[in-house]
């Protein structure tokens, strides 16, 4: 008995059925005529050129994708620091005054320079605790040397930024050679530091400087003229617009994507107003702080490495992933080392204008507040304490913030007790925020 299949006629192998082909999808010359090959695949296009091909919408998108997924950038600080100044500036109008901010841009310098320091450091995920008593502990090389010995001031100078040098460089060698985690070594530094300031010191206590030094100088001094401050401001935006072109013209060349020149002139019009907004305001009063000016080079160099150099790359690849730097032939050591003796270097130069502020290096040199608004400075400013993420302009905005809390609270009268509890709050504010958009980041993948 046979069985029945579909399409078939009741055994073996059924029916089968020749669907003839429409003529549109036979190939030309017949059915012995080659196959066509398939054309190759269109490459993938960079989204970034997506986005700068739709002109302002496309960064509106850009920017409201860039929130979503955790990437604030510098936006809360610089929002904080607008809040600031508005609720100060309206509850006294001297706040806003050509005259103190004059004065908070050089008093934020010395706070400032160890930033940068700190901010190397927490691009690494570590931690330096020690860069009060540094700054302090070199103050008191320089100023007991060329007040107390006659040392030349110069050699003085040198002496205690090699001095800062070295005990950053001891410190890196403990933490990455012996293993010693960096909260332990730099707060035991933190202690033995400040012991050796206080030895150096002797039983004086303090050393008063002469104020016509070099180092008072590099803080007291400010250009008068107009052109100084105005001249700067041209010679940062144009610096900028090169740098910019060149790097445009770079990537041309290299066939990968690069800024448009609308995008670099709007850039530079931003930056314009920013820069010859300060150099009015400056002009009001007295015109441009050298301490200022030393204090923005740091930055814009120091930036340059991180960013545009091997080196920089290296430590915020091992600072995103110890494990794969070390794979990708990164000397960690190394890399661990260098940065905290460029760490204790910027504190010893910090530990310097705090000095020349005060015209003195004295046993609380370094000590207070000090290391607590350092570190809070970096990371209000927008680096990570995670590590990775992070730059050395992050210095200059939360030293600003920092800054402008205590000028204008001592401005209303509010004693110190209230000012530590507002920055602290600030500073958890900041922090909360890092972890809120890593946590964001890590949902949409990009972290």
């Amino acid at each position: 008995m046979s069985e029945n299949f579909p399409g078939g006629t009741g055994g073996g192998e059924p029916e089968r059925h020749h669907v003839p082909l429409p003529e549109d999808s036979m190939p030309k010359g017949g059915v012995n005529a080659p196959v066509p090959v398939a054309p190759e695949a269109t490459p993938a296009i960079d989204p970034r050129l997506i986005v700068r091909q739709e002109g302002i919408k496309g960064y509106l998108g850009e920017f409201r994708r860039r929130l979503g997924s955790g990437e604030l950038g510098s936006l809360p600080v610089v929002l904080a620091l607008i809040v600031i100044w508005a609720v100060f500036g309206s509850l006294n109008s001297s706040f806003l005054s050509a005259q103190n901010l004059s004065n908070l841009s050089q008093q934020i310098v010395g706070t400032g320079m160890i930033a940068i320091g700190v901010v190397f450091v927490l691009l690494l995920g570590e931690i330096d605790l020690s860069v009060g008593s540094v700054s302090g502990l070199c103050a008191a090389i320089y100023a007991v040397l060329s007040v107390t010995d006659g040392v030349n001031q110069y050699l003085a100078l040198l002496t205690a930024l090699v001095g800062g040098a070295v005990v950053g460089c001891i410190q890196g060698v403990f933490f990455a050679k012996v293993g010693v985690p960096a909260f332990v070594v730099t707060l035991a530094g933190n202690l033995g530091w400040n012991g050796l300031m206080l030895q150096i010191l002797g039983t004086n206590g303090t050393v008063n400087l002469p104020g016509n030094d070099f180092v008072s100088k590099l803080y007291s001094t400010i250009y008068g003229q107009q052109i100084a401050a105005y001249g700067t401001a041209a010679i940062g935006v144009l610096l900028f617009v090169g740098a910019s072109l060149f790097d445009a013209r770079r990537r041309q060349a290299a066939g990968v994507p690069s800024r448009p020149v609308s995008d670099i002139a709007l850039r530079t019009v931003v930056l314009a107003i920013i820069a010859f907004l300060a150099a009015y305001t400056l002009n009001q009063y007295k015109g441009l702080p050298l301490a200022l000016l030393i204090f923005l080079i740091f930055i814009v160099v120091l930036d340059f490495v991180l960013r545009r150099t091997a080196y920089g790359r290296q430590v915020f690849a091992l600072g995103g992933n110890i494990e794969g730097a070390r794979r990708a032939g990164i000397n960690v050591s190394g890399i661990r080392i260098s940065v905290f003796t460029i760490c204790s270097t910027m504190a010893a130069v910090g530990g310097l204008f705090l000095a020349a502020q005060i015209q003195s290096a004295s046993q609380t040199s370094g000590g207070g507040n000090l290391l607590m608004n350092a570190i809070a400075a970096a990371v209000i400013g927008g680096t990570s304490l995670f590590g990775g993420r992070g730059s050395t302009w992050s210095a200059l905005l939360g030293a600003l913030v920092i800054g402008s809390i205590q000028s204008g609270m001592n401005i209303q009268g509010l004693s110190n007790a209230i000012q530590f509890m507002v920055t602290g709050a600030v500073l958890l504010a900041a922090v909360v925020i890092d972890s809120l958009a890593r946590r964001t980041q890590k949902a949409a993948g990009r972290a």
